[in-house]
């Protein structure tokens, strides 16, 4: 997942975070955050074949056109809104492949049922 909208304000400030310490106010589990995409995935309907945490530098998150989601390491440390942003962007990725008019209506759709 490039970087943009809510992700492009976080975007800009990803290089200065991985120039510092991590912050401790917002560290999850990664147990937790597999739990995360999980529950999300079951909501969305999809079934991703394998989840993976990694540090990445250009990108917050990616999805392979087998089902492999790769997300960057360093969303353990971003607030859960966030995290939320990154996760159904990427699961949405295998039920529509590209950043359509389709996919921005389902994005905006599962992130705004996860507001209320």
């Amino acid at each position: 997942m490039q970087k943009r909208t809510l992700i492009q304000q976080a975007a800009r400030s990803k290089k200065i975070k991985h120039d510092l310490a991590p912050r401790m106010e917002e560290l999850v589990p990664a147990s937790i955050f597999h739990s995360e995409v999980h529950t999300w995935a079951k909501r969305i309907g999809v079934a991703p074949k394998e989840i993976r945490l990694r540090p990445m530098k250009r990108k917050w998150a990616s999805c392979s056109i087998r089902g492999r989601l790769t997300f960057d390491s360093a969303l353990l440390h971003e607030p859960a809104a966030f995290r939320r942003e990154v996760i159904v962007h990427e699961l949405l990725h295998l039920k529509v492949p590209n950043h359509g008019k389709v996919f921005k209506g389902l994005l905006n759709s599962y992130l705004a049922q996860a507001a209320h």
